[in-house]
């Protein structure tokens, strides 16, 4: 008779873990992406650094900042959508609101869309051929004094 309560209860505790385990992993779609690197904008002002996630897989890419409470300034995620192409994102299941920057292939800053709207569906597109799209906490651009035209380094971006 004790052994089935010690057995039952171990049984009961091991489904729970598991439980809570599958629950963690379902509730937490905001895994971060695989590889953090530095990224350089030259700007009029001087060289602005950030730590960028790299977001280079379909479900990176599908899943960007979605989910995510906060921002810290300094921070992003860079999206590789190489080839060189038009590129359209929106703002679906992303809390915060954010600046997005349009990259061409050969590093110059296509177009920035700045502060955009949280939780919103609205298509907002690259206007041009992108090779990369670098999501910002909103305000990053007019803080630092980043425009179209200023250059990016980062080894996904060929420097002419």
């Amino acid at each position: 008779m004790t052994f089935d309560r010690v057995a039952g209860h171990r049984l009961l505790v091991g489904l729970f873990a598991s439980f809570v385990l599958l629950l963690g992993v379902i509730a937490s779609p905001a895994a971060k992406a695989a590889t953090v690197q530095p990224l350089e904008i030259v700007t009029k002002n001087g060289v602005h650094v950030f730590s960028v996630e790299l977001a280079t897989t379909e479900e990176e890419k599908t899943t960007g900042l979605m989910y995510r409470k906060e921002l810290p300034d300094g921070k992003g995620m860079l999206f590789d959508f190489s080839p060189e192409q038009q590129v359209s994102m929106w703002m679906k299941n992303t809390y915060v609101s954010l600046d997005m920057i349009f990259i061409r292939a050969d590093g110059r800053i296509l177009r920035i869309a700045e502060n955009t709207e949280p939780l919103s569906t609205k298509i907002i597109s690259s206007g041009g051929l992108a090779k990369g799209v670098l999501e910002v906490v909103a305000g990053t651009a007019q803080k630092y004094g980043i425009q179209p035209g200023d250059r990016v380094a980062h080894p996904l971006f060929n420097a002419k």
